[in-house]
């Protein structure tokens, strides 16, 4: 009976691991040649964060990420354009204790090969390349570059501005990890994993905020 209730669990666990985060699944299509978006260097590192979450049938980890500078082309308040250079070597571990061994593991484990491969690629880039206004939401286009790979994507956000900063929030969204070349641990590409698996899907959104 334990090894029912047990195996039960397990299915439960790997469904859910499987299921999470598809809602929120943006499609990914070949990058869109734009020209140089012009830097203005307005966007205030300190305050912007990117947040990141990745599951797997044990369970997840999630953490942030800090911009190393980034630009908010705005034209009478309404966003235009930007771009944001994503520090990768500032991957942070957030859901275990910074003293905790486990932590140093999967930070050095993330910014490995396997995954982000920070010692080569030191930064990533978010590039908006159009802006709809939709309802009442912003859709907004940019290309996503990891690692070697740039792909175009749209993803659902908002802006505001207080007291001479304007925020750029967006939605969380979740993008395959292995359109980016990443597959350490896929089942797409691995089988025989079964629930040892690590769910392509990750969950991220960004929280940008320009210079008072």
């Amino acid at each position: 009976m334990k090894k029912i209730i047990l195996s039960l669990v397990v299915v439960a666990t790997v469904l859910t691991a499987c299921k999470e985060n598809k809602k929120d699944k943006v499609e990914v299509k070949e990058a869109v040649q734009v020209a140089k978006v012009a830097s203005t260097n307005n966007v205030d590192v300190a305050s912007s964060t990117i947040t990141w979450l990745g599951s797997k049938p044990t369970g997840t980890h999630n953490g942030d990420i800090m911009l190393k500078e980034g630009s908010l082309v705005l034209d009478n308040g309404s966003l235009t354009g930007g771009e944001f250079v994503i520090d990768m070597t500032s991957i942070n571990v957030l859901d275990i204790p910074a003293d905790n061994e486990g932590n140093g593991k999967l930070k050095g484990h993330l910014s490995s090969p396997d995954f982000f491969d920070v010692a080569a690629f030191p930064t990533s880039k978010f590039v908006i390349t159009s802006v709809e206004n939709k309802e009442g939401k912003l859709h907004v286009t940019g290309n996503l570059t990891l690692k070697e790979t740039t792909k175009s994507i749209t993803i659902a956000a908002a802006i505001a501005t207080v007291d001479n900063v304007t925020t750029f929030t967006s939605e969380k969204f979740s993008v395959d990890r292995t359109d980016f070349g990443i597959t350490y641990s896929s089942k797409k590409f691995d089988a025989a994993l079964k629930d040892k698996f690590i769910n392509d899907l990750m969950e991220i959104s960004f929280v940008v905020k320009t210079k008072a």
